[in-house]
């Protein structure tokens, strides 16, 4: 029940921030989203260049797995063709039925297992990962139908999925991720490379 209770309450958290998000926010105010939901990042992931993922942790340990802001995706001149969460013959993060108390039938995903697929008009291809341990509680269907809203509100409306990290890894789970701070140093890092190479 207590499990049960925590997933609503983060979810409607973040339907909250969805339907409240405005379109610029001055620095000084934090977002529903930043007041509620703790920001770690992964970047590089499986060693792809600037594939950076953002992973918003609530205080009750659900986790909602987005693109962080500096991923290709959401640079500007990218349009997003289509989105699956067929993720190979046999394997459809759709099929995911959580049912119950002890969320029976959610599929349990490493950090590594591939949450869905983006493919963009230029021909390139993007796996997003979970980079986090726990069972799926559930995919952002929306996105299938209006990609667009990923590139638009990538931090609410346009979330990947929700993961549900065992309780005993709650705290652990975060360890190979990096902070805001972290996660700028390394985005400033980029840039300064990138600048000295031009």
């Amino acid at each position: 029940e207590e499990a049960l209770g925590s997933l609503r309450a983060g979810v409607a958290t973040l339907e909250v921030a969805m339907t409240t998000e405005p379109a610029a926010v001055a620095p000084s105010v934090p977002s529903l989203v930043d007041r509620y939901f703790t920001r770690w990042y992964k970047a590089d992931v499986k060693g792809k260049p600037c594939e950076d993922h953002c992973i918003l942790q609530h205080s009750n340990r659900i986790c909602v797995i987005t693109l962080a802001g500096s991923h290709p995706v959401l640079q500007s001149g990218k349009t997003i063709k289509s989105i699956s969460y067929q993720i190979s013959t046999n394997c459809s993060r759709l099929q995911n039925k959580v049912s119950g108390k002890f969320k029976r039938g959610a599929q349990f995903l490493t950090e590594l297992a591939p949450l869905c697929k983006i493919y963009c008009s230029d021909g390139e291809e993007y796996t997003v990962s979970s980079c986090v341990r726990g069972r799926l509680m559930e995919v952002n269907e929306n996105i299938l139908h209006k990609p667009s809203i990923l590139q638009e509100k990538p931090s609410t409306e346009g979330y990947i999925a929700v993961v549900l990290p065992k309780f005993e890894e709650s705290k652990s789970i975060t360890e190979g991720l990096l902070t805001q701070e972290q996660y700028e140093e390394v985005v400033g890092k980029r840039i300064t490379a990138t600048t000295a190479t031009t």
